[in-house]
């Protein structure tokens, strides 16, 4: 799950909990809305820590000298 998908479902969640007022028997939206807020949420701070994690890293080279001649075989 990236960036975008925890916005989505800020979004969808949002749109769950404040803006729909239709009921269905035996389902709370309102709660589902924040359910999704919730994990749009969480899914948005993993993908942020995430990505700055892999933004962290470093890398070396590594370079191989032969300064000495090469001894021929007694």
């Amino acid at each position: 799950m990236g960036i975008g998908t925890g916005i989505a479902l800020l979004v969808i969640g949002a749109i769950l909990s404040f803006g729909v007022s239709d009921r269905i028997e035996g389902v709370d939206l309102t709660v589902i809305g924040y359910i999704c807020m919730g994990a749009g949420a969480l899914a948005l701070i993993l993908a942020i820590a995430m990505t700055n994690q892999r933004a962290n890293t470093s890398h070396r080279e590594v370079i191989e000298r032969h300064d000495n001649p090469p001894v021929p075989p007694a």
